[in-house]
């Protein structure tokens, strides 16, 4: 989701964008197969180019030789679908209902898997090989023999093929919706799964659908329910297993030693731990003190005060723990406050533009964040596509049929909030924030903000942190001035989960983070679709249909060059539409771990690689005094 302060990373499993066809196709093959079958290919990306060759060895991001063993705990920093980092009380992670804890995906192997080091490139897992079949409206699948899942059973193409027809009628509706252009999926025998898509797929859901979706056990789930939240550990096929768990405090994933992929190319140097713990505190104080005193062993800080303030206890400064900086090569994507504009009140964008003029991030990053954060001002932050000035024209052809359905604001210099003085009160943008309520026909009566009818108008903030408290006093102080009555509302995390996918709120923050590709999961955050299902990540209930169609854009451009333009041109009416409040954002991992972890020498440039490619030292370990 976001980080608190950045809010965690909460990305979604396997959504990398773009339209499936020839382009999915290794750049000498697209040449010689256009309209034609493809023979077996190791691997698919999205335009096209792929880094490692048939036969490769390994990625380069791993050390082949790294010792299996020990243990990485932590507390969660991002999730997934139905994931919670507060607390868990189901272990389906694929469903809406119910809150899961991050690291399902450890448990259920893929058909592909990504390369860390590649935009969006997916290699041979559970299957070796993939056809691309008529004209892109068809993929076989051809499974690895050796495939098989923790109690010994093999993992056929029935199983593949169940599990996704499985997760398009019951899965979460961020993966069923995603999936209503796959027409069939179906064995054809026990090595060869066939894909059938309707001739409307965007590109980017072969790639989705090979290294994204978990592959199920047909006959585990034949019995048991999977529509249901359980507690019963689901059966897998990936590196891990769940061993260990109390709802709502703490889960282990074992890695399996005898987990049958374990020696192919796409995993050598990779699952290195014997064990993956993640422990949940409701509490940022509890978990931060927990941590110094050794309870758990790698932390990712989002909070800049504690980062700059509260890293100088024994540990740190004997060394024994270590802080580390490292560079994010990653989209930092979107945070803020999303404003739920299916409230009639947030109808007007006049409205929430008063609301983003209110917030002095100016103060707030000089006074409550040390100076550690830029300003988020676009969708796609710390990416090419973000929006820069006046449209291209390029940029202009794609918005000049939509001009009578957009603001004006659209066709001039990309809208970014306007920098304040920094003394927590802007008075020139409190008085235009004023004139824009006015504008609204929302008066001041009384010192309060009316409408026509009377009615008053009202914010609530919406969290499951208290941290968010003192970000969101001086803004509600500001927003107060404007004779807006606001406050900021804790609840708990089943409570909030809750109230978020059936949107009950005003106000709520959010991240995100969308992939260097971006694809179909545009659509789950702005689509008009979206904005009417519940459990999306549309918060704003964005319905546009000129949204809608850059949208498309995005997914089907011919190459990464056009989908920057389309992105970009995306990227304004966003921004016009004034959708959120915008928060920062740091490209960069903050990173404190006990001196027990050692890593590649090489990083993967497209995540942190933790779990996956560094391992536990015995003889750091050792010197420490600590076990494994």
């Amino acid at each position: 989701m976001t980080s608190r302060f950045e809010l965690p990373r909460r990305g979604v499993l396997g959504l990398m964008g773009a339209s499936l066809g020839l382009s999915l196709l290794p750049a000498p093959l697209r040449a010689q197969t256009a309209g034609v079958n493809t023979g077996r290919l190791h691997g698919l990306s999205i335009f096209g180019n792929l880094k490692y060759q048939p036969g490769f060895t390994q990625f380069d991001y791993v050390a082949p030789d790294a010792p299996k063993g020990g243990s990485l705990s932590q507390t969660p920093s991002n999730g997934a679908y139905n994931a919670s980092l507060l607390s868990f009380d189901t272990l389906n992670g694929f469903i809406l209902k119910g809150n899961a804890p991050p690291g399902l995906d450890y448990v259920f192997d893929t058909l592909m898997t990504r390369a860390l080091d590649e935009e969006d490139a997916v290699y041979g897992l559970a299957a070796e090989s993939v056809e691309i079949r008529d004209k892109g409206n068809r993929l076989i699948f051809h499974m690895r023999e050796a495939a098989r899942f923790h109690d010994g059973s093999k993992l056929t193409a029935e199983d593949a093929a169940f599990s996704l027809n499985l997760l398009k009628a019951q899965g979460h509706p961020l993966i069923a919706l995603n999936l209503r252009e796959m027409k069939e999926a179906k064995a054809l025998d026990a090595a060869t799964l066939s894909i059938v898509f309707t001739g409307n797929q965007t590109r980017d859901l072969a790639i989705y659908i090979a290294g994204g979706l978990p592959i199920f056990s047909k006959a585990w789930y034949t019995a048991h329910a999977f529509e249901e939240t359980t507690l019963v550990p689901p059966l897998g096929s990936g590196p891990y297993k769940i061993s260990e768990f109390k709802a709502g405090e703490f889960v282990t994933y074992e890695r399996v030693p005898d987990y049958w992929a374990r020696d192919l190319n796409v995993n050598i140097g990779q699952w290195n731990f014997g064990k993956l713990r993640f422990d949940f505190y409701r509490d940022r104080t509890a978990a931060f003190e927990a941590f110094a005193s050794g309870q758990y062993r790698f932390r990712e800080e989002f909070t800049s005060k504690t980062w700059a303030t509260q890293y100088d206890f024994p540990a740190v400064k004997d060394g024994r723990v270590r802080l580390e900086t490292l560079p994010d090569h990653t989209p930092s994507g979107a945070q803020g406050w999303f404003i739920n504009t299916r409230r009639e009140k947030f109808a007007d964008p006049r409205v929430r533009e008063a609301l983003t003029l209110a917030f002095d991030f100016e103060w707030t990053n000089r006074n409550l964040f040390y100076g550690l954060y830029q300003r988020t001002v676009s969708f796609f932050e710390n990416s090419p596509m973000r929006a820069e000035g006046l449209p291209s024209p390029d940029e202009m052809k794609l918005l000049e049929p939509w001009r009578s359905k957009l603001p004006e604001a659209v066709f001039g210099p990309a809208y970014s909030p306007p920098r304040t003085d920094g003394s927590g009160q802007d008075r020139k943008l409190l008085r235009r924030a004023m004139d824009l309520l006015d504008q609204a026909g929302w008066k001041i009566i009384d010192g309060i903000r009316k409408n026509a009818k009377g009615e008053a108008l009202t914010v609530e903030f919406l969290g499951d942190d208290p941290i968010l408290q003192r970000i969101e006093g001086p803004y509600i102080k500001n927003l107060k001035l404007l004779g807006i009555t606001a406050q900021s509302r804790l609840v708990d995390s089943a409570q909030f989960q809750k109230r978020i996918k059936s949107y009950d709120f005003d106000l709520v923050v959010q991240r995100y983070s969308l992939g260097l590709t971006p694809g179909i999961e545009m659509r789950g955050y702005w689509g008009s679709e979206f904005a009417r299902t519940d459990g999306s990540r549309n918060l704003s209930g964005i319905e546009n249909p000129a949204i809608d169609a850059l949208i498309e854009k995005v997914i089907a451009a011919p190459t990464r060059a056009d989908q920057i333009v389309a992105a970009r041109a995306l990227d304004r009416v966003l921004r016009a539409g004034q959708y959120w409040i915008p928060q920062w954002y740091k490209a960069s991992y903050a990173l404190a771990f006990w001196d027990i972890f050692a890593r590649p020498d090489t990083l993967p440039k497209y995540d942190r690689g933790v779990e996956r490619c560094w391992w536990f030292d015995a003889a750091r370990a050792k010197k420490l005094g600590i076990e494994g």
